[in-house]
C-alpha cells in the first residue's frame, strides 16, 4: 500500500506543487487548506506523514501540531513547512514533537529526502513504543578520551555479569546506545533484544503500558508482552521513572520472581530475561517524593552506571562529527561535507545541553543545508545562533545555563525554575499543559512551583 501523506497549507500553489511532486514519487496525497479541513482529513484516514505549514488563516501550525499530538495522539511523523520569518517557530516545533522542518521556497531534493527519512522513521520507531531485534549487531562506542575509555570498561564489566543495570544520565547522552552495547557484548548477544520506550505510554489509544509489558490473554488468542518477547535475551526500559504505579509493581514482581502473569491470564509464565533500565531523573528524590517504589529502586540499583554528558569529554567531538557524517552519507544519502578545523574547534567548545543527540541533529542539518563541500565556522555559528534564538523565545533573550560552580541541589533548582518558567510562558500559564509536557503529576507541580517561587497567574 502506498504511504499516505497529508499536506496542510493555505496556499493553493504550494498544495498543488507538493501534491504533484509526491504523487509523481508514488505517494498517496491528501491536501487540506486550513485546520478545520485538516481535522476532517485525519478523521477520515490516518496518514503516514503530515506536512504542516506554520501560518494558516484559522489556526497556526504550532497550535495544530500540539492538538494533533496531545488530543488526537497522532503517531505519524510531522514535518513543518516554514516561510521567511518562521524558521525559529519551526525549530521550536521540533522540540514539541515535529520530526523536522523544511524552509520555503521548497527545494525538491530536500523535500523528498526529508519525506523519505520521516517515513522510514515512522515505520521503524515513531509509531510504536516497542522495538524488537532478534539479533542485535555489534555496537561501537565512539571516542578515545579517558572518560569514554572508563565508560567502555564499565560497560564491558556489565556485559560479563548477568546483573540488572541502571544507566543514569542526562537526555541525549546515549543511554540506549550503552544498553545495546551491553547486550551485544554479553552472553545473550544471540538472543532477542527488546526496547520499551516509555514516552507517551499513557496516551496510547490501543494498548496500555501494562499490556505492552506483560501481554494479554483473550478468547481470540494471546499476545506476548515485552518481557516474554525478550525471554532469553535483554529488555531495555528507556526511562524507568516514567512507568506508572501499576507497571512499577509489575516490574518489581518480575524481578523478584522471574515470572509473568499476562493481563486476564491465570497462570505464571517463567521467563529468563536480563533487564537494563535507564533514567534521567534522581531516583532517590523520586522515592522520597512518593513517585517511585523504594523496593523497585533497590532491585534495579544492583549496578548503577552513570553515562557522562558530552561536555565532560568534548575532546571526542571531532571524532563524533566524522562518525555521523559517514552515517548520514551512507544511510540517508546526505551529501558528504568535511568540517574545517575552525568549525570542529567551535563545536568542541560548545556547551552541548542536548549532548550527543543534539550533535547528531546539528550534523544532519548542516549536511542538508546548501553550501560548499566543507562546513566552516560561519555555518556552525549560524545554526547555533538559530538554536539559541529559538530556545530563548524572544529577541535579545539568552538561554539560562546552569552554574557549574554551585552545589548540585542549587544548580538543579536553578535549571528547574528556568525550565518551568519557559514552559509556563509557552502554555500561557496553563499548569495542566505544563504538567502533561513535563510528565509531572499536577499536584506535585503546584508544590514545586510554590517551592521555586514561580507565580502562575
Amino acid at each position: 500500500m502506498k504511504p499516505h501523506i497529508l499536506v496542510i497549507d493555505d496556499e493553493p500553489d504550494i498544495r498543488r506543487l507538493v501534491s504533484e511532486i509526491l504523487e509523481d514519487e508514488g505517494y498517496a496525497v491528501t491536501v487540506a487548506k486550513d485546520g478545520a479541513s485538516a481535522r476532517d482529513a485525519i478523521a477520515t484516514r490516518t496518514p503516514n506523514l503530515v506536512l504542516l505549514d506554520i501560518w494558516m488563516p484559522d489556526i497556526d501550525g504550532i497550535s495544530l501540531l500540539k492538538e494533533f499530538l496531545e488530543v488526537n495522539h497522532l503517531r505519524c511523523p510531522v514535518i513543518m513547512m516554514s516561510g521567511h520569518g518562521t524558521v525559529e517557530a519551526a525549530v521550536e516545533s521540533t522540540r514539541l514533537g515535529a520530526f523536522d522542518f523544511i524552509e520555503k521556497p521548497l527545494s525538491l531534493a530536500k523535500l523528498l529526502m526529508t519525506v523519505e527519512r520521516a517515513l522510514e522513521s515512522g515505520e521503524s520507531a515513531a509509531s510504536q513504543n516497542v522495538i524488537h531485534h532478534d539479533i542485535l549487531q555489534p555496537v561501537e562506542m565512539i571516542g578515545k578520551s579517558q572518560v569514554v575509555k572508563k565508560l567502555i570498561e564499565q560497560l564491558d564489566r556489565c556485559a560479563r555479569h548477568d546483573v540488572t543495570v541502571l544507566l543514569i544520565g542526562e537526555p541525549g547522552v546515549g543511554k540506549t546506545h550503552c544498553a545495546r552495547y551491553i547486550h551485544a557484548a554479553g552472553g545473550r548477544q544471540t538472543a532477542p533484544y527488546v526496547e520499551l520506550r516509555t514516552t507517551n505510554l499513557s496516551s496510547r489509544r490501543h494498548k496500555s503500558g501494562i499490556e505492552l509489558l506483560l501481554g494479554v490473554e483473550s478468547n481470540t488468542g494471546s499476545t506476548r508482552g515485552c518481557l516474554e518477547q525478550a525471554s532469553g535475551g535483554t529488555l531495555f526500559i528507556d526511562d524507568v521513572a516514567e512507568l506508572d504505579e501499576e507497571m512499577q509493581a509489575s516490574l518489581y514482581g518480575v524481578l523478584t520472581s522471574s515470572t509473568v502473569y499476562r493481563i486476564d491470564g491465570d497462570r505464571p509464565i517463567a521467563i529468563d530475561v536480563r533487564i537494563i533500565v535507564a533514567t534521567r531523573y534522581d531516583l532517590l528524590q523520586e522515592v522520597r517524593g512518593g513517585r517511585f517504589r523504594e523496593d523497585l529502586f533497590h532491585c534495579i540499583n544492583a549496578y548503577p552506571l552513570r553515562v557522562p554528558a558530552l561536555r565532560e569529554h568534548s575532546e571526542d567531538v571531532p571524532e563524533l562529527l566524522q562518525y555521523y557524517v559517514h552515517v548520514f552519507s551512507d544511510k540517508e544519502r546526505l551529501p558528504y561535507r568535511n568540517f574545517t578545523v575552525a568549525a570542529q574547534n567551535r563545536l568542541r567548545h560548545y556547551h552541548w545541553p542536548g549532548n550527543v543527540l543534539e550533535l547528531e541533529n546539528i550534523v544532519r542539518r548542516l549536511l542538508m543545508a546548501d553550501g560548499d563541500v566543507s562546513v566552516d565556522v560561519r555555518d556552525v555559528d549560524a545554526i547555533l545562533e538559530e538554536i539559541n534564538v529559538a530556545l530563548a523565545g524572544e529577541p535579545g533573550e539568552t538561554i539560562v545555563m546552569p552554574q557549574f560552580d554551585l552545589p548540585l541541589r542549587q544548580a538543579r533548582e536553578q535549571f528547574e525554575k528556568a525550565y518551568l518558567e519557559y514552559h509556563l510562558k509557552q502554555a500561557h500559564g496553563s499548569v495542566g499543559k505544563v504538567a502533561q509536557l513535563a510528565g509531572i503529576e499536577r499536584t506535585h507541580l503546584y508544590r514545586k512551583l510554590r517551592a521555586l517561587g514561580i507565580e502562575t497567574k
